[in-house]
């Protein structure tokens, strides 16, 4: 798939400017807060182990980081581990806790069709490691049903790992109700949370291990957290030092840790702004109303519990990668579902699970506003949205532009 050289990168959200982004579930600006704890992070020489005043000054900024990361997590900052990302984090909740079980094997893992494939690939890696792995399918709606979580539950099951939202549709998982199935079962339960850290809150979600990365809540990229609960077990997956409770070997990314508690703080802050949760609400009632003008269109994850940021559309006769490089070309930054499998041609794995037809799959496109993205900016994208789907479907399914592949 091809993408045009000459497409914006915009510091935020803007009409008439460098663009219109709309792509925050795969990744957000670095807000300010962030920025200027990352460069006050550069200045800092020590290593957070080194046993003097210039490592003391950079274990102190890890801890308070620590500390604010445990604000977002909703746990004790004895419990957050630094990672270099969510996909670490969630490779090291599910191969960490297989690896850890050398008294139950074979192990039993369960874990979701819909999940992002940072879960899904390690769910494969425990499988070559020896462990049984059940994947639940979703309903049409793409929600996990607890009971069939409870239905899926084993003697030998240590590990359920279901995501908190997904991050093509947004749709949000019942986590707290399956953690009281999941314990009373006596299995540890994982979510990734990277899609709704800093948009809902975390609290009382009851999983053992919550996975988080920063670019996701305003962060830099490249550093992430994983909450792991008092008592849990973990086996490290990279060895060599004693860093983080001797999970994560290597020397902690001070800056980036420090940008990215800085991004938790800002971000609890608008958790707790009325202003900015109708906010979210109203950005995606525009864009939807104004979506809804292209006619034969399906919101996927309809009628489920949903993040207000991720809209997830189905325009009839108009395949959603084509869509996306016709936007983009006119600034508008989004998604034909997670950028993550972007250039594949296969159809979403995650809106084929909900039984979503291949065709209908193929015409999705996702777009996700974020905390600075006004009610004119989706109002131009959705516009501009129409007019390319008009111009689009004029030509035909014959006559549609294909992505190219090398």
């Amino acid at each position: 798939m091809t993408h045009p050289s000459s497409v914006p990168s915009p510091s935020q959200p803007t009409v008439g400017g460098p663009g219109i982004y709309l792509d925050h579930a795969a990744t957000s600006p670095v807000c300010r807060e962030a920025v200027d704890a990352v460069l006050g992070g550069m200045s800092i020489t020590g290593n957070p182990s080194s046993r003097h005043e210039a490592g003391d000054e950079a274990k102190d900024a890890l801890e308070s980081s620590r500390t604010q990361m445990a604000a977002l997590l909703d746990c004790a900052a004895d419990d957050v581990v630094f990672t270099g990302g969510g996909s670490e984090a969630d490779a090291l909740a599910v191969c960490g806790t297989v690896l850890a079980a050398d008294g139950h094997r074979p192990v039993h893992v369960i874990t979701s069709a819909i999940e992002h494939s940072a879960v899904l690939e390690s769910c494969a890696m425990a499988h070559e490691l020896g462990a049984e792995i059940t994947i639940l399918r979703p309903d049409g709606r793409g929600w996990i049903d607890p009971e069939d979580v409870r239905r899926a539950l084993r003697p030998n099951t240590v590990l359920v790992s279901v995501m908190h939202a997904n991050n093509e549709t947004g749709v949000i998982q019942p986590i707290s109700d399956i953690a009281a199935v999941v314990h009373e079962a006596g299995a540890l339960l994982h979510t990734d949370a990277v899609q709704t850290a800093g948009k809902i809150s975390l609290a009382g979600l009851g999983a053992d291990l919550v996975s988080v990365s920063a670019h996701k809540f305003y962060g830099p990229k490249g550093v992430g957290a994983l909450k792991v609960a008092p008592g849990v077990r973990l086996s490290p997956l990279i060895r060599g030092g004693s860093q983080e409770r001797g999970l994560r070997a290597g020397t902690e990314n001070v800056p980036g840790v420090l940008g990215m508690a800085a991004a938790a703080a800002a971000a609890l802050h608008h958790l707790d702004d009325p202003a900015h949760q109708a906010h979210r609400h109203t950005v995606r009632a525009h864009l939807l109303k104004g979506l809804e003008e292209a006619g034969d269109i399906a919101v996927n994850g309809e009628g489920a519990p949903c993040l207000p940021e991720t809209l997830n559309v189905s325009f009839t006769g108009v395949r959603g990668d084509t869509l996306v490089d016709v936007l983009a070309v006119h600034g508008i930054c989004v998604s034909a579902g997670s950028a993550c499998h972007a250039g594949s041609d296969e159809p979403s794995h995650v809106l084929t699970a909900m039984g979503i037809p291949a065709q209908r799959a193929r015409s999705a496109v996702r777009f996700s506003p974020g905390r600075t993205t006004t009610v004119d900016a989706v109002t131009t994208a959705a516009a501009r949205t129409v007019d390319a789907i008009g111009k689009l479907r004029a030509l035909g399914p014959a006559g549609a532009p294909q992505p190219s592949h090398a």
